[in-house]
């Protein structure tokens, strides 16, 4: 049958049938009790040409279905229970404007549905409303996008920082319960948290100090990051190995996102375990607007280690020495006061 070229069908079974019948010329399915047309759309019906789908319970009438016949020249819907309203839009404006598809008695086509449309025409449907539901969904679409723009726009200029710390606050928090279900082990005495551009004074200042005069283990990001591993976890792993987290501060450490990203992570477990394990180690002079992101995160943080290497010339010693006692401390914080500013 792969050569029919005309065909009428009476049963309730009609989309399987189609597949095979690509010559297909003129298809009958009145009287069919159809309920919509998509099987049609994937029948591969190149060459139909007359469409018959007379008295079926056809209410919506999809106009895609028809893109899927090229060759269509002939179609009849006549008998069937439209509904008047925006649901049939696109097939009442291509049975106007479309001139390749000769709809007969369209412009007798009544509607069932709904009552207050009951016997009225279909094509003389008044469609301006259904224009101007589409113009007052698009006003709010459009409006809802510009209150996102402006509230997004607050967001990021008043409260991006806060956000941002409650971002890795929550990142943090995930990584943190993680670690504690491993059991992961002090292996560090800290973490040294630093900007490239600070690795000279890291590697002629610090290093010799802390590791080769005064014993400490030290943790760096070049020397003992598993490679292979993810920035992030590594960052996890190094803090939460380590009794104390070094961070090296200077200008450009506040321009970067991975510091900013280990001072936050060092923050909730000094938040979380309610020990000193921040150590804040500025190497220059900072002005408040460099330090107002920090500064808001300090306050949060309540830290009250603060170390000042541009302000001890002179008096070195007496610096590594405050760093030493900072090392050494580790006991648990009072309740009553966690951890009291010290500015």
């Amino acid at each position: 049958m792969s050569h029919l070229t005309e065909l009428q069908l009476e049963s309730d079974r009609v989309s399987q049938v189609f597949q095979p019948l690509k010559d297909l010329q003129t298809l009958d399915l009145s009287e069919n009790d159809l309920k919509s047309l998509d099987f049609l759309s994937e029948a591969n019906l190149t060459q139909l040409q007359t469409l018959i789908l007379q008295n079926n319970d056809l209410s919506v009438i999809n106009k895609t279905v028809f893109e899927a016949l090229p060759s269509l020249r002939y179609l009849d819907l006549s008998g069937n229970p439209f509904v008047c309203n925006c649901s049939n839009l696109e097939f009442i404006i291509w049975t106007i404007r479309n001139k390749q598809v000769y709809v007969n008695g369209a412009f007798q086509y009544s509607c069932v549905s709904p009552e207050s449309h009951q016997g009225a025409l279909l094509l003389e449907f008044d469609i301006r409303g259904c224009w101007e539901s589409i113009g007052f969904l698009c006003f709010i679409c459009s409006s809802a996008l510009v209150l996102l723009t402006l509230f997004s726009t607050f967001l990021h200029h008043f409260l991006r920082f806060h956000l941002l710390y409650g971002f890795y606050l929550l990142r943090a928090f995930v990584y943190h319960r993680q670690k504690r279900r491993r059991g992961c082990a002090e292996i560090y005495d800290a973490f040294v948290s630093y900007n490239v551009h600070d690795e000279e004074w890291v590697y002629r200042e610090l290093l010799p100090e802390l590791e080769g005069r005064q014993g400490w283990k030290l943790c760096l990001h070049h020397r003992d990051f598993e490679p292979g591993k993810s920035i992030m976890e590594n960052i996890t792993d190094a803090i939460y190995s380590s009794r104390k987290t070094l961070c090296v501060i200077s200008h450009q450490y506040l321009l970067s996102e991975w510091c900013s990203r280990e001072i936050q992570m060092a923050s909730f477990r000094l938040l979380d375990e309610q020990k000193d394990v921040l150590i804040l180690l500025f190497l220059e002079e900072l002005s408040s607007d460099q330090l107002s992101p920090f500064f808001r995160m300090r306050k949060l943080m309540r830290s009250r280690t603060y170390l000042n290497w541009g302000g001890t010339r002179g008096h070195r010693e007496l610096f590594w020495e405050r760093v030493r006692h900072a090392f050494q401390s580790g006991a648990r914080l009072p309740a009553d006061n966690p951890l009291p500013t010290d500015d």
